[in-house]
């Protein structure tokens, strides 16, 4: 029964993340779903940017408390271990569902791009960092990083083991190209509101935090990082392409993100 229960807890978690993610594509695009990022203000502007400062600070505080490995050693003396990425993924969920049902639009707006050439190039950015977000995911071991690896091999009977080293394509021009991605979802846009430019400014800001600590972990964690993290750049690629790495470095990289992120 425990078996059984690790495992449906792992797959109904993913089912969930696979509904948000579908749902934030349109929630920030402003299309096809019934909550939008965008639109006439709602509330008094002080309490509306009060309450969307919160769910972003919520978000962000999740996403960084729930990565560490001091909190991911407490969690695990109250649930099975395997069960951690999928509780992990669980509150991400959460946390996003809940932003998107008290988000409050602000009104206002801050560009409104209308060139015939730029619009369609704006949307097709937008396309591609959502692409880039989810391609990346399968680069680093998709199943992995959703929790349904853990529990698969529970399930088994089989003992977790962690996936070899890797620098993948992209690994090899910067360091996130995940967060490059979520950093092209939230920009690029045709048309920036306020409300919009709040959302953008508060997840670009959780990203560049994030990075500092995760980089920390991945250092004292992962023998060879720092190197990698002298010799490759963090979110722009050098104009001459990818970094010279020395095997050393090629094997010794493991992504462990914790966004979705």
């Amino acid at each position: 029964m425990k078996r059984w229960s690790i495992l449906l807890f792992g797959f109904a978690s993913y089912a969930i993340f696979f509904a948000v993610f579908l749902y934030m594509v349109g929630f920030i695009g402003g299309f096809l779903v019934p909550t939008k990022l965008d639109g006439p203000a709602t509330s008094p502007l002080a309490e509306a940017v009060a309450v969307d400062g919160l769910l972003i600070l919520l978000f962000g505080l999740q996403h960084s408390i729930m990565a560490r490995q001091g909190f991911k050693r407490l969690l695990t003396r109250f649930i099975p271990y395997e069960a951690e990425r999928s509780v992990y993924v669980l509150a991400s969920n959460l946390a996003l569902l809940l932003l998107f049902w008290k988000w409050r639009p602000l009104g206002g707006e801050i560009w409104h791009v209308e060139n015939p050439n730029a619009v369609p190039l704006l949307w097709g950015l937008y396309a591609f960092g959502w692409l880039t977000v989810f391609a990346t995911t399968f680069l680093i071991n998709h199943f992995d990083l959703f929790g349904l690896r853990q529990v698969w091999l529970q399930f088994r009977g089989r003992p977790y083991t962690q996936l070899p080293f890797v620098m993948p394509g992209p690994y090899q021009l910067v360091r996130h190209p995940l967060y490059v991605g979520w950093l092209m979802v939230f920009w690029a846009t045709p048309w920036m509101t306020a409300a919009h430019l709040l959302f953008a400014v508060g997840m670009t800001a959780y990203i560049l935090v994030a990075i500092v600590f995760e980089e920390r972990d991945l250092v004292r964690m992962h023998h060879g990082y720092a190197d990698y993290r002298r010799r490759v750049p963090m979110l722009i690629p050098r104009i001459t392409g990818a970094a010279d790495l020395p095997e050393a470095a090629k094997s010794h990289r493991q992504r462990d993100q914790r966004i979705t992120s």
